[in-house]
């Protein structure tokens, strides 16, 4: 057998195609989008590399045509689950055994074959199946999932690259290996890259993998799951079973198999599974590794001196890109008050020319909510936020039509207290309540943003005054795991912004950074003796 001490291709960035009148990429997203709506396809499990079937039946509906029903998928439950669980740890000895540079080919086959002719079929699955218009498409589901997949794999070879000192007559070794059983993986549905990166990230590091992709997001998981084994991924890798969050989720965490949880989605569903890991605790073969990114009240901050119409703009975008489902989407602003008359001409003015509707209109700006949840949910905010008489003011949008599709519009709120529900709760939908400060109690306002909200995902802070930026900074330090200056505070890119927060946000493990990907394998250090002693005495005992 032949051997060689492979390297890697260096990985880039994957460009964003910017889909301009008359370029190929918008002509073909089109043509996807056009043949995806006609059909209605039938999404079946994938365990063990088998397609199976339930009769349990959901839809995968368009949101911003709730009547529109791209296809139904089946449902697991405990049945499968062992299923997929039995089918994970048949293919794990084998999987491990494989050599990392196929394990990388892999990934890197997946990475090539979406940067060619799965791009548009993974585009037009997500504006269609989640709402995202072809901007924030491109830059999910094509864009950030290459990048996943090229960088983990170089990430993966720095992991096995480091290794230890050793001494004369010594060769100390670290291996690293998978955990000790299977990984759960739990994706959300606004983020088809976090959707592919969560299964793929501990399969890269030997692991097999059972997989429960977010319902709302059932319809681009399909097309990644197809995608992931025509790049030649072993039967039983990773184990596709969509269904509710209890019949997939209870018997996965009774397990005594389960190695580890690679999550994103809730705080609470987070939390919950905490809880059921702590008390199974004594019932599993290992200690479960628990991994997980749940939300964030995110923040933009700025200071007296701050550009105006650069603040505005980066409010826009961070509060209303997709309809800020975005868990690293502006949420809350805190505005000084000699800068407030301008800042909501300016807001109120931008926010009035966006434009809201179907995603396959490349015209709008903004498309629906996810689904009816998240639309009553966004709306019960706005609705109390109207009738809030002294505390908040409605001062952009506040509609809300779930008629066709679930449309509210991009919605900015005035708080006359910090502490109003809007300022300090998760909402997950374009609104944006901002708070206006008096210049003086500027210190005093940073430390209100730092301790009125338990999450601490990111945040934005924008000044021209370079001594007020290192003040912020400072003070915000631990309010923040992907901390902005003077922009937005979202669109981290793999390989420049690892992404994650702490509090409730998360383990802040750091998605697209080796800090990830080591949470998914077990060392263990090796000491060779080329010429071990042959006798017990040391040599203190030959004197007196």
């Amino acid at each position: 057998m032949s051997d060689a001490i492979y390297k890697i291709p260096t990985p880039v960035n994957e460009p964003i195609k910017g889909y301009t009148h008359g370029s190929p990429e918008k002509a073909e997203m089109k043509a996807a989008l056009k043949k995806m709506a006609g059909e209605k396809i039938e999404i079946p499990m994938v365990i063990g590399g088998e397609e199976v079937r339930t009769g349990n039946l959901a839809n995968c509906v368009q949101p911003q045509k709730h009547q529109h029903v791209l296809g139904q998928y089946h449902q697991g439950g405990e049945k499968e689950v062992k299923m997929a669980i039995k089918a994970a740890q048949k293919a794990k000895k084998g999987w491990a055994a494989t050599p990392f540079q196929h394990r990388a080919a892999i990934m890197l086959k997946a990475a090539e074959l979406l940067a060619g002719r799965y791009r548009q079929t993974l585009n037009a699955a997500t504006m269609l199946g989640q709402g995202k218009n072809p901007m924030q498409a491109e830059i999910d589901s094509a864009c950030e999932l290459i990048d996943f997949l090229r960088f983990n794999v170089h990430y993966a070879q720095q992991i096995m690259a480091e290794q230890p000192q050793s001494s004369p007559g010594v060769w100390n070794q670290l291996e690293q290996r998978p955990l000790d059983g299977f990984v759960f993986a739990v994706t959300p549905f606004n983020f088809t890259a976090i959707a592919g990166n969560l299964p793929t990230a501990p399969a890269l590091m030997g692991n097999t993998v059972v997989w429960k992709p977010a319902s709302s997001s059932v319809f681009s998981g399909h097309y990644l799951m197809q995608l992931f084994q025509e790049a030649g991924m072993p039967d039983g890798v990773i184990n596709f079973i969509p269904g509710s969050g209890g019949q997939i989720g209870n018997p996965v965490l009774a397990s005594s198999d389960l190695a580890g949880i690679h999550f994103t989605g809730s705080t609470a569903v987070f939390q919950n599974m905490w809880k059921q890991i702590g008390t199974n605790i004594h019932n599993y073969d290992c200690y479960p590794r628990i991994v997980g990114e749940t939300g964030g009240k995110d923040f933009i901050f700025a200071h007296p001196s701050a550009d105006v119409t650069a603040l505005v703009t980066a409010m826009v975008r961070g509060s209303f890109e997709y309809q800020g489902q975005k868990c690293s989407a502006a949420s809350r602003a805190y505005v000084p008050a000699n800068l407030w008359k301008q800042v909501k001409k300016e807001l109120v003015e931008m926010v009035s020319t966006i434009k809201q509707g179907d995603v396959t209109d490349f015209r709008n700006f903004m498309g629906a909510v996810i689904d009816q949840n998240a639309f009553d949910s966004i709306k019960g905010y706005i609705d109390r936020a109207k009738k809030a008489k002294g505390k908040a003011t409605i001062l952009a949008g506040g509609g809300c039509d779930d008629s066709k599709g679930f449309f509210i519009q991009p919605t900015v709120i005035e708080a006359k207290d910090p502490h109003y529900e809007s300022m300090v709760e998760e909402i997950f939908g374009p609104v944006l309540t901002v708070y206006v400060y008096e210049e003086k109690d500027l210190l005093k306002t940073l430390r209100l943003c730092d301790t009125s909200s338990a999450y601490a995902l990111t945040g934005a802070i924008f000044a021209q005054d370079r001594m007020a930026l290192i003040k912020m900074k400072d003070e915000l330090e631990g309010a923040a795991g992907n901390f902005y200056i003077n922009d937005k505070p979202t669109g981290a890119v793999v390989g420049q912004q690892p992404f994650g927060g702490s509090r409730a946000s998360g383990t802040n493990d750091k998605a697209g950074s080796y800090l990830n990907l080591i949470r998914w394998t077990s060392p263990r250090t090796v000491k060779e003796t080329f010429d071990p002693p042959r006798d017990y005495p040391y040599p203190y005992m030959s004197a007196r």
